[in-house]
């Protein structure tokens, strides 16, 4: 079976979500991240391409630049520009292209199971990208790059996301770069504070039944940017508790 749990992310203010956001760090150049940056200061490129705030032509894989990267990300916590939530929530995320949004559910998946094959491998992944999200894991001591899964098509969990996907979202926009990848995205938490207190997600970890009764393995890596191919050692096999997810806006 797989296994999976809510988490509680750092998440910017709706406020200021459209100055955080960004695209992911290895569909641009540094180049590219620096000028779309700009003078963005809560802009996440400083968190996760941290070398746009050294002069152009900085090795991107130099030391200081990871360090950089922890730095800022310690800032944007200090400065409320990322904030985590008071208690471990699953959430749900939606984009919309083209008048087709899909929806999924942003969670905390095993380690484990990967290692164990019960979440199944889709790709292998180059060396020096390990070793370049393995440096920035351990020294930001944080998960920022997300990790896509894929799992059968099952009724309940669809109902249970489109129940919430009807709610007034926490964040609603339009991204201003790169529509071809994505155009409008939405996330709308499964818990949300309100006067009334904060209400569940409305189902038990057996709504998830369709990863639980694949004995062999009900999930795929669709798409991994954080667990690369043989080099888990620097992830959550290591006795150092868990590690801050940031919900990754693009």
């Amino acid at each position: 079976m797989a296994w999976v749990k809510p988490f509680k992310g750092l998440r910017p203010p709706k406020d200021l979500v459209e100055r955080v956001e960004c695209r992911p760090y290895d569909v641009l150049s540094s180049e590219e991240a620096r000028i779309e940056a700009g003078d963005n200061e809560m802009s996440l490129y400083h968190v996760i391409r941290p070398e746009i705030d050294f002069p152009e032509g900085t090795d991107e894989y130099a030391s200081c630049v990871y360090e950089k990267g922890a730095e800022n990300f310690a800032k944007f916590q200090r400065n409320g520009w990322l904030v985590e939530d008071a208690k471990p929530m699953y959430y749900i995320y939606a984009q919309t292209m083209n008048g087709r949004t899909q929806h999924g559910i942003v969670l905390g998946a095993s380690v484990k199971d990967y290692m164990d094959g019960i979440i199944k491998k889709h790709e292998l992944t180059r060396h020096e990208k390990e070793e370049d999200r393995m440096k920035h894991i351990r020294i930001t001591d944080a998960n920022i790059e997300p990790v896509f899964l894929a799992y059968p098509d099952n009724v309940a969990l669809a109902s249970l996301i489109d129940r919430y996907a009807r709610r007034e979202p926490e964040y609603d926009f339009v991204a201003p770069i790169d529509e071809r990848i994505c155009s409008h995205s939405r996330i709308v938490h499964s818990r949300r504070p309100s006067s009334h207190g904060c209400g569940s997600f409305g189902g038990t970890r057996e709504s998830f039944s369709p990863w639980r009764d694949a004995p062999r393995g009900g999930i795929q890596l669709f798409y991994g940017r954080v667990l690369p191919g043989k080099r888990t050692d620097y992830l959550g096999l290591q006795p150092r508790g868990e590690r801050p997810g940031v919900l990754y806006l693009r």
